[in-house]
């Protein structure tokens, strides 16, 4: 299993790869086309993500001491950002979690071309993950 900060640095290195910001936000909305399935009654209100433009939805399991994540949302680009996030944190221990620092959003560029409602969604998001891996230690 890849540690959090492993997995930042090949999504650092793998956004390296495109030359210019349409062909990023190209590839965020095609990892977005491959998040699994979100089952509907998992759309609740307590799994849906305050903050965000969007309807964004976490759902949260234990499994083996590690926070399985699902989610999804009802835009392209934030499906996408959605799958960047479960990417670096489903089935990490709460604590390794808590540990971590998001570094990969500044070191891809988020933070300069993200917009500002997609950037507080993406932030609304690690939020919820922090405080269910609170929640779970």
């Amino acid at each position: 299993m890849s540690t959090i900060s492993d997995i930042q640095a090949e999504l650092v290195d793998e956004f390296e790869m495109f030359e210019d910001w349409m062909s990023r936000y190209e590839h965020v909305i095609d990892l977005g086309r491959q998040l699994d399935d979100f089952p509907q009654e998992w759309k609740t209100e307590e799994n849906k993500i305050q903050g965000c433009q969007s309807q964004v939805w976490l759902n949260v399991q234990m499994r083996d001491g590690k926070m399985h994540i699902d989610g999804t949302s009802d835009a392209a680009i934030v499906s996408g950002l959605v799958a960047i996030v479960l990417r670096v944190y489903s089935d990490q221990a709460p604590q390794d979690i808590l540990d971590a620092k998001p570094d990969f959003i500044g070191d891809i560029g988020f933070n300069d071309h993200l917009s500002p409602t997609r950037s507080n969604g993406l932030h609304s998001m690690l939020r919820t993950i922090y405080q269910r891996a609170g929640q779970n230690l």
